[in-house]
């Protein structure tokens, strides 16, 4: 493959160590588990033990204390690699919340252990079943008694939350009709998840979907959170949570760039390969135009992924190319899927080929953790000032 597909950066030893890795885990371990709905445990401990998914604590806490930009290129290198970060890679956008708002005795009780993997934070308890992505209509409650919260309501798509020992948890302490703004009277919580499953309260269910993605739904019934684990101050989650979020698209938004790679190297691969009618099906422009057009994409993508990056770096307002690097990554990779699977004929739905498997999840991202229409929605009336829509 030509060397632009590797754009330069400096985190070239990361992406090479990413890939040692992953090649312990080729696709019929993926495959295995796909079948059967299973969680890949010895992947991401493997992940966890080599340091990766401590990439963003700071190194006082045992971590990397790499910058975001670091973080998005062990994720697109895991994708690229034919793997599946989206089993693992909450812990660095959920991190977020609590490196930039969290008390320091909170630092040091959990950043140590989730850099060590003595503790897992995987679970992010925000979306629910009547509000979707309307985060302030939100009905899961957390009232003050004396020195603990107590926690009711539902939260859904709860992905790894089976997984996870700690879950990031969004819950409004001040009833909405007593707040100036929707926005306002939502607090986020580190939840112990064990703990509140030993006493009853927390209950996990799993919810099948077209790929394996280990999620959930998750309720909570008097469940007693101590106050002390109240990230930052009450009343603001819903700011701290909007900040972490333009690190997710981004981080996710890498791992998009890393799928669209991954199906344009094996598409290439292919077409050169592929013998019909006396010549590689490659040397046909029905072939060739949508995999170019495909590279095309993810290269423009890629270019908007590190730009946005770089303005989360630097603490200057991202939003908006958050957003955008977010859509058009997942726009690029769906389109090297199709292409791949095109090129691929009927043996792009072969299991032992990969592709149908890595078609399947590269269709999430059109939707999740935003659809492409709310983003359209947020561009218009955020960067072209036209009217809201909503």
């Amino acid at each position: 493959m030509t060397s632009a597909m590797d754009a330069d950066d400096a985190y070239g030893e990361i992406r090479a160590s990413v890939r040692r890795l992953c090649a312990d885990f080729p696709g019929p371990y993926w495959r295995a588990l796909d079948r059967d709905a299973v969680y890949p445990t010895a992947f991401v401990d493997a992940l966890t033990a080599s340091g990766f998914l401590a990439a963003l604590i700071p190194e006082t806490y045992g971590g990397a204390g790499l910058p975001l930009s670091g973080a998005a290129a062990i994720l697109e290198e895991i994708q690229r690699s034919g793997c599946n970060g989206a089993a693992c890679h909450a812990q660095m956008y959920i991190m977020g919340a609590l490196l930039r708002h969290g008390s320091p005795a909170q630092k040091v009780q959990y950043l140590p252990a989730i850099a060590s993997g003595a503790l897992r934070l995987q679970a992010f308890g925000v979306t629910e079943p009547t509000s979707g992505t309307d985060t302030t209509a939100l009905k899961t409650t957390a009232r003050r008694e004396g020195d603990v919260y107590v926690v009711n309501g539902q939260k859904i798509w709860t992905s790894r939350a089976e997984h996870s020992d700690l879950m990031l948890l969004l819950a409004r302490t001040t009833p909405r009709e007593a707040v100036a703004k929707r926005t306002e009277g939502l607090s986020i919580f580190l939840l112990d998840m064990r703990e509140a499953r030993a006493a009853g309260g927390l209950t996990i269910r799993p919810i099948r979907t077209m790929m394996n993605h280990a999620t959930t739904e998750v309720f909570f019934d008097d469940v007693r959170v101590p106050a002390q684990n109240l990230v930052g101050e009450e009343g603001k989650g819903f700011r701290y949570v909007l900040s972490g979020m333009n690190a997710e698209r981004i981080l996710i938004a890498a791992e998009c760039i890393g799928d669209a790679k991954w199906f344009i190297e094996k598409a290439t691969a292919y077409a050169r390969e592929r013998v019909v009618f006396g010549r590689p099906i490659g040397q046909n422009q029905g072939i060739q135009f949508p995999i170019a057009r495909a590279y095309a994409q993810m290269r423009a993508a890629d270019l908007m992924v590190r730009d946005a990056a770089a303005l989360f770096e630097a603490g200057k307002p991202c939003g908006a190319e958050a957003n955008m690097a977010k859509m058009l990554a997942s726009e690029a990779s769906w389109a090297a899927a199709e292409a791949c699977v095109q090129t691929h004929g009927g043996f792009g739905f072969a299991e032992d080929y990969d592709v149908e498997r890595k078609f399947r999840e590269a269709r999430l991202y059109q939707v999740a953790p935003i659809s492409t229409n709310l983003i359209l929605s947020h561009i218009a009336e955020h960067v072209l000032g036209l009217p809201r829509s909503y």
